[in-house]
């Protein structure tokens, strides 16, 4: 959305995601619920997982183009990503400069895969100013204002550490993951690499540990049945990552940019 965005054009954009999934519950999201349905339908979670899940995400059709936006809760209930409502994603890669890859253990108070392992940061460009985009540069630049963002919101990584400019667009992952049986992914989640040094200053409500590995320490963890990791991980890991990672600091140019989208379906 662009900074004139009118009240009229937000109501119009939930308007359009009606009309397209008639069928998809809203009931999460709606203000006029009373407080003891709403408790009923969260029961449980932490609060301020709970706010975050009023967040508003871009709804996108198959080809990555945007046809709307709705709540984070909406777009994450299984029951309405099973009618297709599909949302976009970034996955931010962070190495050091030893090449080690900062992996993180999301908080048990996450509604959707807690305690999982998995890449640096995961989450949403939201549709505000900055972070939206119909061609595929402007996309690509939302989605690197909303890494930033989340870097600093979930690890305390200043921005003036990872600058937009050393972000690196590798490709772009259609995916569809249950969480349990309410909640789940379905997103067009864009890959980002960046290598910096940083300083971590953890959100303990959004990530629970943090760990650096090199490329066989990642293998190797792979192989313990005791270390669970996030779906969208494994997916990249198994097809393209190590071979990236193989050419992070030689030849990871003919792997950025591609414009083509990857289903993993």
């Amino acid at each position: 959305m662009s900074a004139t965005t009118t009240v009229t054009e937000t109501a119009s954009s939930a308007s359009n995601i009606l009309r397209l999934f008639p069928e998809i519950n809203t009931s999460l999201a709606s203000q006029t619920q009373s407080s003891a349905t709403q408790d009923a339908d969260l029961a449980g979670y932490d609060e301020e997982q709970i706010r975050l899940m009023d967040e508003v995400c871009i709804v996108l059709d198959e080809n990555d183009a945007p046809i709307g936006s709705a709540s984070k809760k909406v777009c994450h209930l299984m029951e309405n990503i099973n009618k297709g409502l599909l949302h976009r994603a970034f996955s931010v890669f962070l190495f050091d400069s030893n090449n080690r890859l900062l992996l993180q253990q999301r908080a048990s108070e996450k509604i959707t895969f807690p305690d999982l392992w998995t890449n640096t940061c995961c989450s949403h460009p939201l549709g505000i100013p900055g972070e939206t985009g119909a061609t595929l540069d402007a996309a690509i630049m939302g989605v690197k204002r909303a890494a930033q963002r989340k870097l600093d919101q979930e690890l305390g990584i200043k921005k003036e550490q990872v600058p937009i400019e050393n972000f690196d667009f590798l490709t772009r992952i259609h995916y569809l993951a249950p969480s349990d049986g309410k909640w789940g992914e379905h997103e067009i989640d864009y890959i980002l690499f960046i290598k910096a040094d940083v300083d971590l200053n953890v959100n303990p409500n959004e990530v629970r540990a943090t760990k650096y590995v090199s490329a066989d320490e990642l293998k190797e963890q792979f192989k313990d049945p005791e270390l669970k990791f996030t779906p969208w991980f494994k997916l990249i890991c198994q097809s393209m990552l190590f071979e990236w990672w193989e050419h992070l600091d030689s030849g990871l140019d003919k792997y950025k940019g591609e414009t083509k989208l990857r289903r993993m379906l």
